[in-house]
């Protein structure tokens, strides 16, 4: 009996400190969830557009003293609406992928391939929704619509889909602080018969 009570004891003890910790664990939990404000949000997305290197595909380049630099006057604007593209043998397209040198447009098996104004101008997102461009991202699909074409290679929307939610909110909402810029981005080109 000595040894029983104490041993119940030892064993309410534990048990209580168990549910406290519980209990302290979902409060501070709670405490912490914290949604965010628009500006964090902008913040944020800003963030991530330059972290994941959007403007790498989406800004056209001009020629700096160490080779292609982003040119600040067409800031994610997508490929030029005048870009002419060099000749190249069309046999190489199965075994090669080429980009032209701002990395605006890319040629490979599917055809040719332009990166899209990401401004918040109406050429390029400014008529867009949140949810659109959740549905562009997540499931790869053109202007963000349902029934529309997938979009084209080497957009990475295969890896950006893993973004969560609120990353790609983040994002929305900072493109749609950045300058407007028209722009109507050239339509893909269908690959060449064989």
């Amino acid at each position: 009996m000595k040894k029983l009570i104490p041993t119940l004891m030892l064993v309410g003890i534990v048990l209580l400190a168990c549910n406290s910790k519980k209990e302290k664990t979902v409060a501070s939990t709670s405490e912490s969830i914290e949604v965010m404000n628009a500006e964090a949000m902008i913040k944020r997305g800003e963030y991530l557009v330059n972290s994941i290197g959007c403007a790498d595909c989406h800004s056209p380049k001009i020629m700096g003293p160490n080779g292609p630099m982003d040119d600040p006057d067409r800031f994610l604007s997508g490929a030029p609406h005048d870009l002419k593209l060099p000749a190249y043998d069309p046999k190489i397209i199965n075994d090669f992928v080429l980009f032209d040198y701002s990395l605006n447009a890319a040629v490979g098996p599917w055809g040719t391939s332009f990166s899209a104004n990401l401004t918040p101008d109406d050429t390029g997102i400014g008529t867009w929704t949140e949810k659109q461009f959740i549905t562009a991202i997540k499931k790869g699909k053109y202007k963000g619509l349902e029934g529309s074409r997938d979009l084209l290679p080497p957009m990475p929307w295969h890896y950006y889909s893993n973004l969560t939610g609120e990353d790609l909110k983040s994002i929305f909402a900072y493109l749609k602080t950045i300058r407007p810029i028209e722009n109507i981005v050239p339509s893909p080109i269908p690959p060449a018969a064989p």
